[in-house]
């Protein structure tokens, strides 16, 4: 994949106006959704177990994140990955805080078991945990580690059979046999709660228009790291309010150019066992 094959997706995603249908937590609906807006998608919040299944059938994709957890969400989760399952319309998770309680690890393990995920996004001690893997965490911030993250990625994915997107100081998207390393974003997306959470209901809009999801994903996440250092550049003096609201603005402004000259990344084979 190559620099204008990224603008090339995000162009799509702007034609085709995607219909992403979100189950996702409380504190990041809004910023979802107008940030979705903003890309050039169409996000739907649609939670109630009498409409999850046709909403999510009709969708171009389906992001479940279990952020704010409440046992009748999860049955909303299920009942509307099952039916994308069955139109072949890709789930994408977002397992948040997985590994800080027991009840988080489980209903993403059990999500991971019952559904088809077509791609996972999380910090490394989500994935790690989500895996049975042993990783720190804090809330649902990720702890510190000495293991290798690429390693740690590749191996989830071989594992779940998934595309996994490991996001942190450098993003990794692997579908365990060839990975994207990316360089793009900025430090002061941590200062912006759901910005993580919003990263992956991007992926969910570029894997609306793509079907090959490792290529989707990697160029959601490009997209996104370049229009956060744009916006960053802009307003990062100003504090992290002023950094939302121009974020806002370069998702709906960032173009060919801006990801020719800003995109940074490496794509390899993985050798590993």
């Amino acid at each position: 994949m190559d620099k204008r094959e990224i603008a090339g997706l995000l162009e799509k995603v702007r034609r085709e106006n995607p219909l992403v249908h979100n189950i996702t937590n409380v504190v990041v609906t809004n910023f979802t959704a107008n940030a979705l807006l903003a890309l050039g998608a169409s996000p739907v919040m649609a939670y109630a177990h009498e409409e999850v299944a046709e909403m999510a059938g009709m969708a171009g994709s389906l992001v479940l994140n279990i952020g704010t957890l409440q046992p009748e969400v999860v049955q909303s989760m299920l009942i509307a990955g099952k039916a994308a399952n069955e139109q072949g319309v890709p789930v994408i998770l977002d397992p948040v805080g997985a590994g800080a309680t027991a009840y988080r690890t489980e209903t993403a393990r059990r999500l991971m078991e019952e559904l088809e995920i077509a791609v996972i996004r999380g910090n490394a001690a989500e994935i790690a945990n989500v895996a049975g893997e042993s990783w720190d965490i804090r809330g649902v911030d990720a702890g510190e580690s000495r293991r290798d993250v690429f390693t740690l990625a590749v191996s989830v994915a071989k594992r779940l059979n998934s595309i996994v997107a490991v996001t942190g100081k450098d993003d990794i998207i692997t579908d365990g046999s060839s990975a994207f390393i990316i360089h793009n974003g900025h430090p002061i997306l941590t200062k912006v709660t759901g910005t993580g959470c919003l990263l992956t209901s991007v992926i969910g809009a570029f894997a609306a228009v793509e079907k090959d999801l490792l290529k989707a994903a990697a160029a959601a996440v490009t997209t996104y790291g370049v229009a956060a250092e744009i916006a960053a550049e802009k307003s990062v003096d100003s504090g992290p309010g002023s950094f939302q609201a121009e974020f806002l603005n370069q998702l709906y402004l960032v173009n060919e150019e801006e990801i020719n000259r800003k995109s940074t990344f490496e794509q390899k084979e993985v050798n590993l066992i």
